[in-house]
């Protein structure tokens, strides 16, 4: 448990880092990780806060990244806080959640669909009961960057705590990720365990 666990996931697309993070956390004590990018650097980063991790990052003359990931005693494993219940109690006491698959809502009429979506994100948005997870991915993502006419809303839901995921890999196939006005960058292990754990889901 004492031996350093070395995980070289330079080269890796998302969410391969965050996998094989996680997959070493699990039996090793001490973990280090060496990815190339900033978003695998943040996602690993996010993974071990998440685990209850000391995470300290040291970045390398050749711009790899290693960052080193060390169990704080008393901290459960990681392995039990990350195995999904399927369990009627656990997901009825899981987070409330909407994904926002894309730019616009419903089949049909595209006009239409785009008006439907900014005026179910301004109604989320003026609701008492706000979710605790939004996941935003393929064309959705678009909805998160500069220029969005439903941005005030998100910004509002991210300041009353909602927390925003944004898929990383969409917004760089949009070539967009320089854009994001809202929320975070994730990834596909994120969004899956989310989705996975989600009391409530709802997509529009």
């Amino acid at each position: 448990m004492s031996k350093t666990k070395i995980v070289d996931a330079r080269g890796l697309a998302c969410p391969q880092p965050v996998v094989l993070a996680k997959q070493a956390i699990e039996s090793h004590e001490h973990v280090k990780v060496i990815v190339d990018n900033d978003t695998a650097l943040e996602n690993v980063k996010r993974l071990g806060t998440k685990l209850g991790c000391d995470v300290k990052v040291e970045k390398k003359k050749d711009g790899a990244y290693e960052i080193n990931l060390t169990r704080k005693g008393g901290v459960a494993g990681a392995k039990e806080e990350f195995v999904p219940s399927c369990s009627a109690t656990s997901a009825q006491s899981g987070p409330f959640v909407i994904v926002i698959a894309e730019d616009k809502m419903g089949r049909g009429n595209d006009e239409l669909g785009y008006v439907l979506i900014r005026a179910f994100l301004h109604t989320v948005a003026g609701q008492a009961e706000k979710p605790n997870v939004m996941i935003f991915y393929n064309t959705g993502v678009k909805l998160t960057v500069q220029g969005s006419e439903v941005l005030d809303d998100l910004k509002q839901l991210e300041n009353e705590g909602v927390q925003l995921l944004v898929c990383g890999t969409c917004l760089n196939y949009f070539e967009i990720k320089d854009k994001l006005a809202a929320g975070t960058v994730s990834n596909m292990y994120d969004i899956v365990e989310t989705m996975s754990s989600a009391g409530r889901l709802i997509v529009p």
